[in-house]
């Protein structure tokens, strides 16, 4: 998208694994915001004409001496820039100030002391702020025409402010949960000190990414949807479908790695509640084939892309002119694969990116790329979709695969399956259940000793994973009640043969991811 009139927002990343973060934070605003790398050419800057700059944080240091800085030139004096962490640092850093190593590192929780009212806490609640910070540099001296507007309960400046220049700089990260006022603070930034339009709707989004699919796909060309019954896969095929019309094409392929019953349901929804055009595959022994011996995590998930990817093409064989693969592809899952936009790590391939192979016969539409989840929610009920098909939690596309530790086999899948559909089962039951964004088990590689009915065993160990999130970027474990721990324990040991133990996975996300693999 090309803003056509200062009323978007762009986001430099240097680097940070919450730049995300921050963009769905400005969305939460109703403000569209692009994220780029911070060597973001200057005239490709100026011609998106900003209302607003944000420098992300980064794991770089501005005192090293090839630290990462963007084109001078796009800090244009009347641009509103705000720098959060290591944009912070090196806003000051350029503008003549010294950064310097802390004698506390701060890594956490903090609290904030404002000086007076500062126009970037004008949202936020009197008294002390608490926020989150992650940073061992600290501004060692001011640079000229800045000055501070808060500092940490460790005496460290945590906000400063130009005198001139509607330039801010924070410390700490308001982008991210544990920054409870975070979002009145990029409020307060971007609609009162930038004053930016706040018009960026789903609504908005359907009638752009309608023209953009036109465009991209043209007249004639059809369309291969791969449609796993997920939110997002429905959410980008009933897009595309609206688009496009019946020359979307949608494949549901059964690689055998579903949860129980789930390829019954899924073609219910499909077919008869949205009624897409659809082919079905049931391609399951062959990726359970594929898979055969493998314990790798990154292999389990190449193969599945690559045997996924040559499904499609060989359902596209039989359709007239199907030179396109439709994917539900999100933002979270490019930032999690690969650097496309900037210098962050990376921490596992999706199955959606770095599990397709170069060769391909089809090009990609991805019209959610840029999305984050909670804004494909959105989307789907923009565009009338069932409940049930909206808010169905996240299940990986290499499915059980990636829970069950180490090789695959048929009967592994089925003990997981089955132990599986008693965890969900439990949950959904509870009062709590709408709290739980994700929740499922893991087949361990590992046996224990047990005793039944007097006699010993020497079975598998079963793990329950249930957390809560918003977008999944991060993520905390869910306190399930005990007597609910106590009786998926119970029944899992008793109704599913080949499990004799079961363990809560207490991990938050960082430092933990939500799948295992």
């Amino acid at each position: 998208m090309t803003a056509t009139s200062r009323k978007h927002v762009l986001i430099l990343d240097f680097g940070s694994q919450t730049t995300q973060l921050i963009a769905r934070r400005v969305r939460e605003l109703n403000v569209y915001c692009e994220v780029w790398p911070y060597h973001a050419p200057a005239e490709r800057i100026a011609a998106f004409a900003p209302a607003a700059l944000i420098l992300s944080g980064g794991p770089a240091s501005v005192s090293d001496p090839d630290h990462p800085a963007p084109s001078l030139e796009a800090l244009a004096a009347d641009v509103p820039v705000l720098g959060i962490c290591y944009g912070c640092q090196w806003l000051n850093h350029h503008l003549g100030g010294e950064i310097a190593r802390s004698e506390t590192r701060e890594f956490g929780a903090a609290t904030l002391t404002r000086k007076e009212r500062p126009a970037l806490f004008a949202r936020v609640a009197d008294g002390p702020v608490p926020v989150w910070m992650s940073h061992s540099d600290k501004i060692a001296t001011l640079a000229p025409g800045l000055q501070t507007v808060a500092t940490s309960d460790s005496g460290v400046i945590a906000a400063v402010r130009h005198t001139e220049r509607p330039w801010w700089g924070v410390q700490f990260h308001p982008e991210v949960i544990h920054t409870p006022s975070g979002g009145d603070l990029l409020a307060a930034f971007l609609l009162d000190i930038a004053g930016v339009e706040a018009d960026w709707t789903p609504e908005r989004f359907v009638d752009q990414a309608t023209a953009r699919i036109q465009e991209q796909v043209g007249p004639k060309d059809r369309v291969v949807c791969g449609v796993s019954g997920g939110v997002d896969s429905v959410v980008a095929a009933t897009l595309i479908h609206r688009a496009i019309g019946d020359r979307l094409h949608g494949v549901f392929v059964d690689n055998g790695l579903m949860r129980q019953d789930e390829a019954t349901s899924v073609r219910a929804l499909l077919s008869d509640e949205i009624g897409l055009p659809m082919t079905y595959v049931d391609a399951s022994e062959r990726f359970i084939s594929e898979l055969s011996g493998v314990d790798d995590p990154e292999q389990k998930r190449k193969i599945i892309g690559r045997v996924f990817v040559e499904v499609f093409e060989e359902a596209a064989s039989t359709l007239p002119s199907a030179n396109w693969l439709a994917q539900g592809t999100l933002y979270p899952d490019v930032i999690e694969s690969v650097s496309v936009r900037g210098p962050s790590a990376t921490i596992k391939t999706h199955h959606n990116v770095g599990g397709l192979p170069e060769r391909m016969a089809l090009g990609l539409v991805e019209p959610l790329r840029d999305l984050f989840k909670d804004e494909v929610r959105a989307l789907g009920r923009e565009l009338g979709l069932p409940e049930s098909a909206v808010s169905r939690r996240p299940f990986p596309g290499p499915g059980l695969a990636i829970r069950i530790l180490g090789p695959i086999t048929v009967d592994r899948l089925t003990v997981l399956r089955a132990a599986d559909a008693i965890v969900r089962e439990e949950i959904d039951s509870l009062p709590m259940a709408g709290d739980v964004w994700q929740c499922f088990a893991v087949l361990l590689p590992v046996r224990s000793v047990g005793v039944m009915g007097d006699a010993r065993t020497y079975d598998n160990v079963l793990a329950v994973r249930a957390v809560s999130s918003v977008d999944g970027m991060t993520a905390d474990w869910s306190r399930l009640p005990h007597d609910a721990l106590a009786r998926i324990s119970s029944r899992v040991i008793n109704e599913v043969a080949g499990i004799n133990r079961v363990v809560y996975d207490i991990s938050s996300k960082p430092p933990a991811t939500i799948e295992w693999e």
